[in-house]
């Protein structure tokens, strides 16, 4: 009875006819003095159970997030000659770095339920908090994307996915050099009718190594020790430069 009730089960479980499968050219990215930035070759394919279904678009979004951090967005106002603050907003959760890739122009991918189920597009990805009365929360998180746009740290790549006989699908992301360390999730999401209908996820690993992660611990572990050596280095180059004024002068 118990293994008919288990069959029986199985039977009933949706089998997915479609699944993504996935790699990446590298999970690891160490940050050190000279680093400037990497670039992920991002490539996979889709595993079928039955024929390709040709009655509706297949579509491929790939999606990079590294770790989210609370923020305050402010808006400055020019009083007389100096610049002041005069309206903020708070933002819950806002991604470090966040990349979208997609195989086709997204509204045509998603509906807006899926965007905000599946937190797929930037302005989706960022939790604001309740803004003051009379503080426009929309133009602040705009401000948000716009300005984390121009430094690369957000992206959206519409059409940079290559996909392949609806099958092979392969993109590349340009991770900037204001890398933040920690864990970067990477998304690969199938859709069709603007729904997922399968989506996998793996991570790349962003450490810093060398000086740069002695010097990272040193200000996080023991801040009085890295502010004493902030000082003596300061002390020590300027005697140095003086030294140098003195020996050119002569």
């Amino acid at each position: 009875m118990l293994r008919l009730l288990i069959l029986l089960t199985l039977c009933a479980l949706p089998v997915r006819a479609e699944e993504v499968v996935a790699g990446l050219s590298q999970r690891q990215i160490s940050i050190s003095t000279n680093f400037d930035g990497s670039e992920i070759l991002i490539f996979g394919a889709i595993k079928r159970q039955q024929a390709i279904d040709y009655s509706t678009e297949l579509g491929v979004i790939i999606t990079v997030s590294g770790p989210d951090e609370a923020l305050t967005v402010r808006r400055k106002e020019k009083v007389g000659p100096i610049w002041v603050n005069v309206d903020a907003l708070g933002v819950q959760s806002a991604p470090t770095l966040y990349a979208v890739s997609t195989s086709a122009p997204i509204s045509e991918l998603v509906s807006e339920d899926t965007d905000l189920l599946h937190r797929i597009s930037v302005r989706s990805a960022i939790f604001a908090g309740m803004a003051d009365q009379g503080v426009d929360g929309d133009a602040f998180t705009e401000a948000l994307i716009r300005i984390r746009t121009e430094s690369k740290r957000y992206q959206m790549n519409e059409g940079a996915v290559e996909l392949t006989s609806d099958t092979l699908f392969n993109t590349s992301v340009s991770l900037p050099a204001n890398l933040v360390e920690g864990n970067y999730a990477v998304r690969f999401l199938l859709l069709r009718d603007k729904q997922v209908i399968s989506q996998y996820e793996t991570v790349i690993f962003v450490r810093k190594v060398g000086m740069e992660r002695f010097l990272h611990a040193l200000a996080y572990e023991q801040p009085y020790l890295y502010g004493l050596l902030s000082l003596f280095i300061a002390i020590a180059a300027g005697w140095g430069a003086s030294a140098v004024f003195r020996y050119v002068r002569n």
